[in-house]
């Protein structure tokens, strides 16, 4: 394709002194109590149990990232956490199929220039394909240039929009990828949709938990021949440590 709470200590000291005589014994009253300075928490050097809210000038879009891929979580999780994709362009759209985005050379991009080309100068990174993770409609997938490797974009991802296929469909795209689809996923793509012919190919590594309409109506825009929203659609992220509450339209 070419995607700590933290402890308030109270410690208070009581210094106690004694003079004895011979009837009597007096005690020092106790000095006041000193808090304790507060100190913030270590931050986790892994990330586990990620979400990502992606608002766009069409809606917002809640996406979980997978522990099972965890240097595509890490390196999205870490983009996110730099800004680097506030102002960026959702440059290839495709209705029924996917929405691209993450080009670093969008954010400037004139009118009617095709995009997708763009990386930041970190290197590639490692396929994490997985049997589990499969091109279901919502499914976050990272793009690739077609190398030997299925090495995904350091930055560019995509997001399934999809559609459903019928039996006859299934049985083709696994004839000509060598793969078979199990009565599960076969299920899902039929009702629920995807993009099936993606599987094996690319690294699925989130997915969306809301905002499904949100992406088709992005996907539905109006496009140029390199299938560019004529109308510019920007998108900001941010990290979300809790379970999100879902949209609701979703």
């Amino acid at each position: 394709m070419r995607i700590i709470p933290l402890l308030v200590g109270l410690i208070c000291v009581a210094n106690s002194a004694f003079t004895q005589t011979k009837t009597t014994t007096a005690k020092a009253k106790p000095k006041p109590a000193t808090a304790v300075k507060q100190t913030k928490a270590p931050v986790a050097l892994k990330d586990t149990g990620l979400y990502v809210k992606i608002t766009t000038d069409s809606g917002i879009i809640i996406l979980k990232l997978y522990d099972e891929t965890p240097q595509h979580r890490d390196n999205f999780a870490k983009l996110v956490r730099s800004k680097f994709y506030d102002s960026l362009l959702w440059h290839r759209v495709m209705p029924t199929f996917m929405i691209q985005g993450g080009d670093p050379s969008s954010k400037k991009a004139a009118p009617g220039v095709m995009l997708g080309g763009g990386d930041p100068s970190a290197p590639k990174i490692p396929a994490e394909i997985n049997d589990q993770f499969y091109h279901k409609k919502g499914a976050l997938g990272a793009a690739s240039d077609g190398n030997p490797e299925k090495k995904s974009s350091a930055s560019q991802f995509y997001i399934v929009d999809g559609k459903t296929y019928g039996d006859p469909e299934l049985d083709a795209i696994e004839q000509k990828n060598n793969r078979k689809f199990s009565p599960a996923v076969r299920e899902i793509y039929k009702t629920r949709g995807g993009a099936a012919h993606l599987d094996g190919n690319y690294t699925v590594f989130g997915e969306i938990i809301s905002g499904f309409k949100t992406v088709a109506k992005i996907g539905s825009m109006s496009r140029d021949r390199f299938n560019r929203p004529l109308t510019d659609i920007r998108m900001k992220m941010e990290i979300l440590r809790n379970i999100p509450k879902l949209l609701p339209e979703d």
